[in-house]
């Protein structure tokens, strides 16, 4: 350990010296300069001062070249430690590893060599150069949670950061359309990987048990996935630079935003061939995952060279890209994710490895033939309040056509009423008879939506879906489903029956469903009811109603 301790003793010198060109020197220089009674031209006070600037700077960066040699040393020394416990094989190791020992040389200034191959290697830049904060805690590139199956080798990994939002999280609606729309054969050669992209281990705790709960079969079978990032990843983004002209909350936003996208890249580039990006608020077609491997598939056995592939018009929604490519942009989003927002960075990529200076005209058809978009497109944006605190959008993709609003059924006839006031031509009555959805104003405990019967009927299945693509904040909260049995009611928990002799049936859930299969013991129905028992934030669409008995069942 001899070497190692004279390692961290130049280390100790040599920031000891870097504080006092901070501390003591700069100022005494600064002092002198202004000093100088012939000092005649500002000029030469403004140059004296830019030269000092330069050198603190290549201080500062020698300085963190060395806390990155230590970090990386560090991390050999854990890798041999959790090898071999016995220090005597640990020092074995050490002579058997010429990398090893000659960054103990470098750091420690004991190499001197000259003539044919010294033996001494260059250094390139490494996200340390980028990001230096990162060297400023040991664990900035840990994992700070992570729920995995250690599933790899599929075909997609779906990439999804999702951060907390002031108003509504789209996330469970999102992982329920994306699950939706894969079969068995799909789900197995999928994975999604979930970024919560935030440092309150709270609030982290809480997205992860939803969707463990939500999401069971998934998160066992290693379809899904759960990570989240150290605190220490993130800089001080107070002191980032101001670009663009952007207010200092959105360069704040998008520069995370950059570095999440970095991070969720990395941990998924070992995961599978081929990386999709997508966000927390999305709707999927049927068949995504097949028709996305059978593009990428098609383009590469044609020998067709491409970058990305676009299944989306909008920002950085369903890009896909190789995972063996990956690195470059890491790599380019860490250099640059204080300078532009995340799409803007694609393009300046694509742009540099692509065109040619000499003959502009040709740039955009040249990245088209890398950049190709599939249509019509297979995402569409569906979330109206964006992650950056005050910011409506409404985003559409105009390449992926119109989205069911409503699911029509043939109910048995029904009178209906609604203590809801509707919205424009969306009635209840309409709603019922597949004709449209019922969009109702906001809600009040004690409000009921009531099917009365025509003819008292044995349901054997009830479907209530709340909410739709288009404003999929729109549900029935807090909303219990009641039914009316024909004869009285005998033998039955009376802490499910109301005072005016409903049974309660079911509810609906934080996906705004509400479904069950009714006991035939109940009997013939005379009517079905929905009961609101609190005030909601929001209107209320009910978007599919679905009433089974014996002759409907399919």
């Amino acid at each position: 350990m001899t070497i190692v301790n004279l390692s961290m003793s130049s280390l100790r010198k040599r920031n000891c010296f870097f504080v006092f060109v901070l501390i003591v020197f700069v100022p005494f220089c600064l002092f002198v300069i202004l000093s100088v009674p012939d000092m005649t031209s500002e000029e030469i006070l403004v140059q004296r001062l830019a030269e000092l600037q330069v050198r603190i700077q290549y201080l500062d960066a020698m300085y963190r070249s060395r806390q990155e040699d230590l970090q990386e040393l560090t991390q050999h020394f854990d890798q041999l430690y959790n090898a071999e416990n016995s220090s005597n094989n640990s020092l074995i190791q050490i002579e058997s590893r010429p990398d090893i020992k000659q960054m103990i040389k470098n750091m420690s200034g004991l190499f001197a060599a000259n003539g044919l191959n010294p033996g001494v290697s260059i250094k390139f830049p490494s996200a340390y150069h980028f990001l230096p904060h990162l060297l400023d805690n040991p664990n900035s590139l840990k994992l700070s949670y992570l729920m995995s199956k250690n599933r790899e080798g599929v075909s997609l990994v779906l990439g999804i950061p999702t951060v907390k939002r002031e108003k509504y999280s789209y996330l469970m609606d999102t992982l329920q359309n994306l699950i939706d729309g894969l079969s068995e054969d799909e789900a197995n050669d999928t994975m999604i990987v979930i970024l919560v992209a935030e440092t309150a281990m709270e609030y982290i705790l809480q997205i992860a048990k939803e969707v463990e709960i939500k999401f069971p079969l998934q998160i066992e079978s290693g379809l899904i996935e759960i990570i989240a990032p150290s605190a220490g990843y993130y800089p001080s983004f107070d002191k980032l630079r101001i670009t663009l002209g952007d207010s200092p909350e959105r360069v704040k936003w998008r520069s995370k935003q950059n570095l999440d996208y970095a991070f969720l890249m990395a941990y998924c580039q070992t995961k599978g061939t081929f990386y999709v990006q997508l966000e927390d608020d999305i709707l999927a077609k049927p068949s995504y995952m097949t028709i996305m491997k059978k593009f990428a598939i098609e383009k590469t056995a044609n020998k067709q060279p491409w970058i990305v592939l676009d299944f989306c018009q909008l920002g950085f929604i369903g890009k896909l890209f190789k995972t063996a490519e990956l690195p470059w942009l890491i790599q380019f989003f860490h250099m640059f994710f204080n300078d532009k927002p995340v799409d803007w960075l694609l393009d300046y990529l694509i742009t540099t490895k692509i065109c040619n200076w000499e003959k502009n005209d040709n740039c955009k058809a040249d990245k088209a033939k890398v950049w190709i978009h599939y249509k019509p497109s297979l995402f569409q944006h569906i979330g109206m309040h964006s992650s950056l605190k005050g910011k409506v959008q409404k985003l559409k993709d105009k390449q992926f056509g119109k989205v069911a609003l409503f699911f029509p059924h043939n109910n048995p006839s029904a009178e209906v009423t609604s203590g809801i006031k509707h919205y424009k031509q969306y009635t209840l009555k309409r709603a019922y008879l597949g004709e449209t959805f019922f969009w109702g104003l906001l809600p009040q405990p004690g409000d009921q939506l009531v099917f009365k019967l025509t003819t008292p009927t044995a349901l054997k299945r009830f479907y209530f879906r709340s909410g739709n693509a288009e404003h999929p904040t729109d549900k029935f909260y807090n909303t219990t489903v009641e039914v009316k049995p024909l004869q009285p009611i005998v033998n039955t928990n009376m802490s499910n029956v109301t005072l005016d002799g409903f049974l309660i049936v079911g509810k609906f859930d934080s996906a705004g469903i509400a479904t069950g299969t009714l006991d035939v013991s109940i009997g013939k129905i005379e009517s079905i009811r929905l009961n609101v028992h609190s005030e909601s934030d929001n209107w209320a669409i009910l978007s599919e109603i679905h009433l089974q008995d014996e002759s409907r069942l399919r």
